[in-house]
């Protein structure tokens, strides 16, 4: 699967300075395992926290995670540091925090693909992505998700943007509407993921499945998340119903029964499926596969 299909409903920050995390990060099954350089370590623990996450992405296997890293910003000693290491240990995406505009990401694409070059990767190997963290960066938001061939996604982070904004979190999440919405609809323009921001209340699980309820709803790809338990909630609401599966796999047998008959045109009950129809089937087909509720050739699973 391409790294710009597969799925990414789960995307875990594991602290780059904790030995005992990054190693078991992969037992969890996140889709996506971020590393994170930045807030999560100290500064005093920068330098020894890159190479901890370098050796391990040479050593541990994490399985079919899409491997991420948050890191350092661009305005700190650290940045370019934290380049080279995870370029040269074959990062699959690198995360920048605090974008406000295209020419931020353009620079860190010059730096990652000097770095390709330099440890004999593959150019254009590195994907990445942007996290949004305040008012200039919502309103740049479509710039930004177009502002590379390697960007796989953007993100909102909330805490600085509600900052930013003079305001905090509230539990109806009217505060980050506007912002989600602009994200959501600048990178569905820009053909990469939108991921949702992290909930760190983990004593408040009604507040995290309203939460992940929502970003389903406005149609987000998945959400970052702080630790290990919020992962199979996620997986939860994402899953696919009985019904949307039985449909999708109806889709699915229409456009097997087309190509036999080599017709151009699909259609399921006398009627027309257009692309739009067969593109959400297929993405239902990928998350009902990986909530194990059907095998890949489209059985279903008995329990």
């Amino acid at each position: 699967m391409k790294q710009k299909e597969r799925l990414r409903r789960t995307m875990m920050f594991v602290p780059g300075n904790n030995p005992a995390m990054v190693k078991d990060a992969g037992i969890f099954g996140a889709d996506s395992i971020m590393f994170d350089l930045e807030d999560a370590v100290s500064m005093s623990e920068k330098d020894a926290a890159r190479y901890l996450v370098y050796e391990a992405l040479q050593t541990v296997d994490y399985g079919d995670a899409e491997l991420v890293v948050r890191i350092n910003g661009l305005d700190t000693p650290y940045y370019e540091n934290d380049i080279k290491a995870m370029v040269k240990a074959g990062i699959d995406v690198i995360r920048l925090p605090k974008v406000e505009s295209a020419e931020m990401m353009q620079q860190l694409e010059v730096l990652v693909e000097k770095a390709e070059k330099s440890f004999g990767r593959e150019v254009g190997s590195t994907n990445l992505m942007a996290a949004i963290e305040s008012a200039k960066g919502v309103v740049n938001a479509f710039e930004i998700a177009t502002s590379s061939k390697r960007m796989i996604g953007i993100a909102l982070s909330a805490e600085d943007y509600t900052t930013d904004m003079k305001t905090h979190r509230y539990s109806d999440g009217q505060e980050l509407l506007y912002a989600r919405n602009v994200i959501l609809h600048a990178a569905r323009a820009a053909g990469i993921a939108a991921f949702d921001t992290v909930f760190t209340n983990m004593d408040d699980e009604e507040g995290f499945y309203r939460e992940t309820e929502l970003i389903h709803q406005l149609g987000f790809d998945g959400k970052s998340l702080v630790n290990p338990r919020q992962i199979e909630m996620v997986n939860k609401v994402y899953e696919p119903t009985k019904k949307e599966i039985l449909n999708a796999q109806g889709v699915i047998a229409a456009i097997e029964d087309a190509k036999r008959k080599g017709s151009g045109v699909i259609s399921m009950n006398g009627q027309m499926v257009d692309r739009p129809v067969v593109l959400r089937a297929q993405r239902v087909m990928r998350l009902a596969i990986a909530a194990n509720l059907i095998d890949e050739e489209g059985n279903e699973i008995e329990e």
